[in-house]
């Protein structure tokens, strides 16, 4: 058995802020993993606003965000492993996504590698969605190869983060996508009462369904067309945003989320996939929408006991994907499949990532 140490790194588009974890895999016959510890660090105000505007700033000042960013990043995690007195083999970024726009060949995370790598001084991978794009697809959702490899026991896996995800298997193939947005929407509409989120979902439940808007919302593009398919921030703005000006916050938190249950129904019913190992399909459910309660009674309720709704501890809940990262930087640094074309919709199957390493071999 073949034992590998990695810490995996995530920062969403929620801006919640940075998610460290790190994790001990096992290969065998199949791959196993084991949480050793854990933590998530908020980001201070300052750079809160600097990452939530970095889509307007020009060219240079870009740049040197996305060195500060790095250099933040690696003095978090250096002083993360000393706390724990650890030296991974490995360091995995996912990075903060300024662009996200694959129909232009158009993806790009910040947090300098170099700068992680320098001040950890453990090699580094970062970058993980660009080969795909420059190979025709998605770049997203990456996590689906976790899933199928480290979360089998499900038939379904539901991430509730800056937008929801759902991968499956069908047909042999693993099958992926962006369903909506969550985080991004609900938080904005939390902040006008002077709220980081809703906890619980508490304001949404207060509210009342405006009928109108849940129709216009549930009638955008998006929603109609065949998977692979990925969102980005920028899709928000556009599509999003311009809607919800109608009605009281709390009505739009209550809208939003029936909005968001309904999707994430619809997309498992049009997926007909069959469980073969229960009499309902099992789903699991992370990420931090998994614990917005009132979210979680829509999505029970519309789901009517068709499929059977998982919600594992607080740890899988919040790290589950900087642990699925960890795992495709291990799998980049092992020269094997990281990213699934039939998810992404590219020309092949991927190993992508940057590698970022100081080694000098001596003579």
């Amino acid at each position: 058995m073949k034992i590998y140490e990695i810490i995996g790194l995530m920062s969403g588009t929620s801006l919640d802020g940075l998610d460290i974890a790190y994790i001990r895999f096992f290969h065998d016959a199949g791959w196993n993993f084991e949480v050793i510890q854990c933590e998530s660090i908020a980001y201070e105000k300052e750079l809160f606003s600097r990452l939530n505007q970095a889509n307007q700033l020009n060219a240079l000042d870009l740049k040197k965000l996305d060195l500060n960013y790095g250099k933040w990043i690696g003095e978090k995690v250096k002083n993360f492993m000393d706390s724990i007195q650890t030296t991974p083999e490995l360091i995995v970024s996912h990075g903060h996504t300024v662009f996200h726009q694959p129909e232009i060949g158009l993806t790009h995370q910040i947090g300098d590698g170099y700068q992680i790598m320098n001040i950890t001084g453990i090699k580094t991978v970062c970058d993980l969605r660009s080969l795909d794009v420059v190979l025709g697809g998605q770049g997203a959702p990456l996590v689906p190869v976790g899933d199928k490899l480290l979360f089998n026991d499900y038939d379904f896996c539901l991430n509730l983060g800056g937008f929801s995800n759902i991968s499956y298997n069908k047909n042999g193939e693993r099958l992926a996508y962006d369903i909506c947005p969550v985080n991004t929407v609900l938080n904005i509409l939390a902040s006008k009462f002077n709220l980081e989120y809703d906890k619980g979902g508490e304001i949404a439940k207060s509210g009342n369904t405006n009928t109108n808007l849940l129709q216009k919302l549930n009638s955008l593009e998006y929603y109609f067309l065949k998977p692979p398919k990925s969102l980005g921030i920028e899709w928000v703005h556009k599509n999003i945003f311009p809607l919800l000006d109608v009605d009281s916050g709390q009505n739009l938190l209550n809208t939003f989320s029936h909005h968001i249950a309904q999707q994430i129904t619809l997309s498992i019913e049009n997926s007909n996939v069959q469980s073969k190992k229960a009499f309902i399909p099992k789903m699991l459910v992370t990420g931090g929408g998994a614990k917005n309660t009132f979210l979680m009674e829509l999505l029970r309720a519309k789901s009517n006991g068709k499929i059977e709704i998982n919600i594992p501890d607080n740890q899988i809940i919040d790290f589950k994907e900087a642990i699925i990262f960890a795992f495709l930087g291990l799998l980049r640094s092992l020269r094997k499949i990281n990213t699934l074309k039939s998810v992404t919709g590219a020309s092949s199957d991927s190993s992508g990532g940057m590698i970022y390493d100081h080694f000098i071999e001596n003579n």
